[in-house]
């Protein structure tokens, strides 16, 4: 899939007109996009994992994204060729837990270099409140750079996850919406592009220092800019920032479970509107890849603004940002107004 998106329009035509003589085609656009058939070929899941691919692998390879833009990664269900186009891949970074589809289609695909970016950090259950840090994990980045030595040690991870992984037992799979989680996948990522192309793996390990900085910069930001707040508690309709809350002190109140379509139930509405009151929480936030109906309607009858706060699972024209680092800084900008920054 990722070749033929390099292909005109017009060659797509005369492909199907010629059926096999679509392959010559392919070719023939690899040597005018200039030499594009000496990259490595990846596929990354949704936008998170092609975030990373792009920025550490830099002009040594051509990313194709399974999640189009403005498509809730939760829901996709992958076309043929899609499934076609994963085991043509040389690479294939993906999220387990977060789109099952993908799980599946990678498992069958045959890849080589297939690298799960849960098996680079530790996943939480944040169904409960969660507390303390381990930051020592750039060390389990290890052998699990080609991916399946890494999926059956971290199978426990999981168990129970896609759209359930809301329940008791089911691992938190958002770790990009921390900074600091985020770095550590990079690492690993960084150090799996090494070995899966070597001629390049100079600059696969500048550029992985590179966007680890900038990881680190956007860190700080969130920790300095968030230490002091009138409130720590923050209510939004996708439980997706439980490693974000936990990383800086703060409070996820979800209207919902991780999964963004969950109905709240109206105990749980009950229960917001005490938590609002008492923690003096200002706004019900939304996404922008999701419904905003039940924000809305919280936010009425509790007397609170409304506002975005992104899980970044997708980047549209509707996104406060054009890549990661832009979002999060907008992200850290509405948690500022609505915690009541000083």
């Amino acid at each position: 899939m990722n070749v033929r998106r390099l292909i005109p329009t017009t060659a797509v035509a005369g492909a199907v007109v010629l059926g096999l003589t679509a392959l010559s085609a392919c070719s023939t656009s690899d040597a005018a996009d200039g030499g594009n058939g000496d990259k490595l070929k990846v596929t990354a899941s949704f936008y998170p994992m092609q975030f990373l691919a792009e920025k550490i692998g830099g002009e040594h390879v051509t990313v194709t994204s399974l999640t189009k833009p403005g498509v809730e990664p939760h829901d996709l269900e992958l076309t043929p060729r899609q499934i076609g186009s994963i085991s043509e891949s040389d690479y294939v970074l993906y999220l387990k837990g977060i789109q099952p589809a993908v799980d599946d289609a990678i498992k069958q695909s045959g890849v080589k270099n297939t690298v799960d970016a849960a098996t680079l950090t530790t996943l939480e259950n944040h169904g409960a409140e969660v507390s303390g840090h381990d930051h020592g994990h750039e060390e389990e980045a290890h052998e699990d750079e080609h991916g399946h030595e890494g999926e059956e040690a971290h199978e426990e991870h999981s168990e129970g996850d896609g759209h359930n992984h809301g329940e008791e037992g089911g691992a938190d799979p958002h770790i990009w919406l921390d900074p600091v989680k985020y770095a550590e996948v990079a690492k690993g990522v960084g150090k799996s592009l090494e070995k899966a192309d070597p001629d390049h793996a100079a600059d696969y390990k500048k550029n992985t220092e590179a966007l680890v900085g900038e990881l680190n910069k956007l860190n700080t930001a969130y920790e300095t800019g968030l230490k002091n707040t009138a409130t720590k508690t923050f209510i939004t309709t996708h439980s997706a920032f439980g490693y974000l809350a936990e990383r800086y002190g703060l409070t996820q109140q979800g209207i919902a479970g991780i999964d963004p379509e969950a109905e709240p139930t109206p105990a749980r509405i009950q229960e917001l509107h005490t938590v609002a009151e008492k923690e003096k929480a200002t706004t019900v936030f939304f996404e922008t890849l999701a419904s905003d109906r039940t924000a809305k309607t919280l936010a009425k009858d509790t007397g609170l603004k409304t506002d975005v706060l992104d899980p970044l699972e997708g980047i549209t024209k509707k996104s406060k940002g054009a890549d990661y680092i832009e979002v999060m800084e907008s992200n850290l900008a509405a948690l500022q107004k609505a915690l009541g920054a000083k």
